[in-house]
């Protein structure tokens, strides 16, 4: 029989809450879930409170769908307690359903014998914990984060989660504003902790770049006695981002990069069309691997895998041969080809997010597709970029041109500052949304051509991508699936 996640009383005494349920309640939980909609069968249903709607508005449907139990405020605990199994936990200065899904975090850190990593950085944190979620998974039961629940919620719902027999725990962990990683690292306690760079996202929320970097920074917070900081040594930050780790209970600092003294360093990446070989040296070690990623963004990150690999004393072959079979996360480089007109176009997907640096290595891919006809970067806004929104937009045509893209099409205001500085031959088209770019994107496809979509989530690009699949046809070809940026 499976060992479940959680019994009942064990997670209401890790919560400090009390159980509200009869005697035939069901001791076994087997998930944790914050939305009805994705809940499972024995799944235990926290009802937190969010900017617009209250999770326990949904507690009785949680039940009525299968949960396991509902984690509710005492004060709302008489309310619903004819809806099912119930844990009451007490009033917080806060919404106490979130403070005691940390008290269960706690708990389960503290339950744990896995090896425990945390990776953040302006670009290619998610990336770069897919891939260490990957490569460990071959040498044991490994644990990670779904997506990119990185915030105040993500991280203790991801720790919640973890198996206690996890053999390694990989977290992202990210940040809007300054403050807001040194309590997620803490609860999570990594043995290893990684920033993959530091560059202008969020900007809009810090006086300087120097300020983000203190805000990452914040990772090393958290690192258990003895621990060590993995930092990219290429990035103007990294003496800044050392001294945050010295300050720290941090054991050892190992850099990575092509700068000549990171001690894991890439001495040749060879870029092809579908993939990369990237030839380094680790620690003195030489290692040569195939990665199933193109993308230079993307072998520079994978140093901070065989990096963190090495410092856990993991199989560094094993690791090696992983990284061949690497594929992108959702909206970051999945590839798919559509039938157009008789011919085919590869769509390449990274709408997931966006940010000067990603974008910039989103372009970079895309020249490196091979392609019978035009490369189309289609383009949404950049958010949270502040009073410098405008220039980092306009400075994107510089990256068009390096790359040679040929047509670009731009949705929403700050991308029309880039629409702007392109020369017309490369103007495709310009609109205030991704919704009323969507029928010329569509119109404008021919056969063999590379199309891009990249944008900030609040742009929606997304919805490009799936009207040219519905409109084309075609599903992600696995063998296709290679392209990422952060």
């Amino acid at each position: 029989m499976t060992e479940p996640l959680w019994t009942l009383d064990a997670a209401a005494a890790a919560m400090g809450g009390r159980v509200v349920a009869d005697e035939t309640a069901a001791q076994a939980l087997s998930g944790i879930s914050i939305d009805t909609r994705t809940l499972k069968v024995g799944d235990l249903f926290f009802a937190i409170r969010g900017e617009a709607r209250d999770g326990h508005d949904f507690v009785r449907d949680a039940l009525a769908r299968g949960a396991g139990a509902a984690v509710v405020a005492e004060e709302r605990a008489a309310d619903l307690g004819d809806a099912g199994p119930l844990i009451a936990v007490p009033a917080q200065d806060e919404d106490a359903v979130l403070a005691a899904m940390r008290g269960l975090a706690v708990a389960s850190r503290a339950r744990t014998g896995a090896r425990v990593l945390a990776v953040t950085g302006s670009v290619g944190k998610t990336g770069t914990k897919e891939a260490l979620r990957h490569v460990l998974a071959a040498q044991g039961a490994t644990h990670a984060s779904v997506a990119s629940y990185n915030n105040h919620w993500g991280v203790p719902l991801t720790l919640g989660r973890m198996p206690a027999s996890s053999d390694f725990g990989v977290f992202e962990v990210g940040m809007n504003h300054a403050g807001e990683i040194a309590p997620l690292t803490r609860l999570v306690r990594p043995e290893i902790a990684i920033v993959t760079t530091v560059e202008p996202v969020h900007i809009e929320h810090f006086r300087s770049l120097s300020g983000i970097a203190d805000a990452k920074g914040e990772i090393f917070y958290g690192l258990e006695p003895g621990g060590v900081a993995i930092i990219n040594r290429d990035n103007p930050n990294f003496e800044r981002l050392k001294a945050h780790a010295l300050a720290s209970e941090a054991g050892r600092v190992v850099s990575f990069g092509e700068h000549r003294e990171a001690d894991v360093r890439a001495e040749r990446i060879v870029m092809r069309p579908d993939l990369s070989i990237v030839d380094v040296r680790a620690m003195g070690l030489p290692v040569t691997y195939q990665l199933g990623t193109p993308g230079r963004h993307t072998a520079l990150n994978s140093l901070a895998v065989i990096a963190a690999v090495q410092a856990l004393g993991a199989d560094l072959a094993l690791a090696a041969l992983s990284l061949a079979q690497l594929r992108p996360p959702v909206g970051r480089g999945a590839r798919t080809m559509l039938q157009v007109r008789g011919g085919e176009a590869l769509l390449v997907d990274e709408s997931y997010n966006a940010n000067p640096a990603s974008v910039r290595a989103a372009l970079s891919t895309l020249a490196g597709v091979e392609t019978a006809g035009r490369r189309i970067a289609v383009l949404g806004d950049m958010m949270e970029l502040g009073a410098e929104a405008p220039r980092l937009h306009r400075e994107l045509a510089e990256a068009v041109a390096e790359h040679g893209i040929d047509l670009v099409f731009t949705a929403g205001p700050l991308m029309q500052e880039l629409f702007e500085a392109l020369p017309a031959s490369r103007r495709a088209g310009a609109r205030p949304s991704s919704a009323e770019l969507v029928d010329p994107v569509v119109e404008a496809l021919r056969p063999g051509d590379a199309v891009m979509v990249k944008g900030s989530n609040s742009t929606r690009m997304g919805r490009i991508v799936e009207a040219l699949k519905a409109r084309y046809g075609g599903a992600v070809d696995q063998d296709l699936a290679v392209g990422r940026s952060g």
